[in-house]
């Protein structure tokens, strides 16, 4: 057989190996993760975030709190066992027998009291859903910051090793050629200290992104080294309602304002609760008893037993009672000047990102990208001068980075507006 017959011979095997190789390859590789879109990342956590159950079981201990308070003390059960031995006059026994005696006693509340435990435990009970309302809508604003904070350090990182890159073959180019003068030389360390720098912000864009991404699956409640890639995401925002609208809807529906509010409520039904309790509360005592010596002997009757003094008692528990419910009332005016101050500023950072934002077109990062690509190419040909090769991959990194993290910000901004006034104006859509 000779050479060229023999080649024919083993070119099917060869070919068959060679399948087989980049086949076993391919399955040894790792596959990227797939990407899961903002809103089912959203609704993941919404469902699935641990916490929810600790609030869930705030719940729960308040209504069983309510449920406590609404109850009379149990009544208590005597029972006295023992002998009677009965004399005359003179000493001498008349007779000698066993005697018992059963009695129950019920405890009653001072009038109203009963009603005002059961005020006070209601506004804790609406202190616990409203804390449960609050933390859902945080946690589906965190979930959409932090999603879309994924995508955007994904993309910087993707443009920032994009030129870094750029740099690097520019720079292995450079050091391939001998160096003729100072110039080429002077040009090489340049490219290597650009390199260099982009490099280590590409290294803090992976790094945001991976921050964001442990915080992620924590949310979801899935291991925190769980792979996650967030899809291309395009961001649509609307205007929010005018400044007064603002304004009087998170008087209403601000949570935390609502909470001091309801905590004011509660501590004025705690004063006057206090105030009750001044009055003793009355026990009552049905009893029957018997005695057998000599003569059978039975009695029966009612008790009725109050501790002294009458009034006059717990002055301390109210003094401090309404102590609380000043502070109470000093912590609503505190929290209304908060609410109205970060709700102004919320308002002018949404609609000042926001114009930001719209300033730049749908095409403005590709547009720099071209240039910093078509420098690429001129300056190796000797058409672009280093400084404004420079200049255009710098710029083009700026763009990208401008723009999301301007997205950034007018999305938490409006999700923040969102919370503090619960005005559903739908700050960010996501495109189609």
């Amino acid at each position: 057989m000779n050479h060229l017959s023999y080649l024919s011979f083993f070119r099917p095997l060869y070919g068959i190996l060679l399948l087989a190789t980049i086949g076993r390859a391919q399955e040894s590789a790792p596959s990227e993760p797939a990407s899961v879109s903002l809103p089912v990342i959203v609704g993941e956590i919404a469902a699935n975030n641990p916490e929810l159950k600790f609030y869930e079981a705030e719940i729960a201990a308040a209504k069983a709190g309510l449920r406590g308070a609404g109850t009379y003390n149990n009544p208590e059960l005597g029972f006295d066992v023992g002998r009677r031995r009965l004399k005359d006059p003179s000493g001498a026994l008349i007779g000698d027998g066993a005697s018992w005696g059963v009695s129950v006693t019920q405890t009653f509340e001072w009038p109203g009291r009963i009603a005002l435990r059961k005020a006070v435990a209601n506004r804790q009970v609406d202190l616990a859903e409203l804390g449960l309302s609050r933390f859902k809508l945080a946690l589906e604003a965190r979930a959409r910051s932090l999603a879309f904070g994924l995508y955007a350090s994904a993309e910087k990182s993707a443009a920032l090793r994009e030129v870094a890159d750029r740099f690097a073959a520019l720079k292995e180019t450079f050091l391939a050629r001998d160096p003729a003068g100072v110039t080429p030389l002077l040009e090489t360390r340049v490219i290597e200290a650009q390199e260099l720098a982009i490099q280590r912000r590409a290294t803090e864009a992976e790094l945001a992104a991976q921050a964001a991404l442990i915080e992620l699956n924590q949310l979801r409640g899935v291991p925190p080294a769980t792979e996650l890639r967030a899809s291309a995401t395009k961001l649509l925002f609307n205007s929010a309602p005018d400044l007064d609208v603002l304004l009087v809807a998170a008087r209403e529906n601000n949570f935390d304002f609502r909470a001091k509010k309801l905590e004011l409520e509660q501590q004025g039904f705690a004063v006057q609760l206090a105030q009750n309790e001044r009055y003793p509360s009355f026990s009552v005592s049905p009893y029957f008893s018997q005695a057998k010596a000599g003569d059978k002997e039975q009695n029966y009757g009612i008790g009725l037993s109050i501790p002294l003094p009458l009034t006059s008692r717990n002055r301390a528990a109210v003094d401090v009672a309404k102590a609380r419910q000043n502070q109470a009332e000093v912590a609503v005016l505190l929290a209304q000047r908060e609410l109205e101050r970060t709700v102004l500023t919320s308002a002018h950072a949404f609609r000042a990102k926001v114009a930001e934002s719209q300033r730049w077109s749908s095409e403005a990062v590709q547009k720099f990208r071209e240039a910093a690509d078509l420098a690429d190419r001129h300056y190796r040909l000797g058409a672009v001068p280093i400084a404004t090769y420079i200049e255009l991959q710098n710029s083009y990194l700026d763009a990208v980075e401008a723009l999301l993290d301007t997205k950034i910000e007018a999305l938490e901004a409006g999700l923040l507006l969102q919370q503090l006034t619960g005005v559903d104006f739908k700050p960010v859509e996501i495109a189609p």
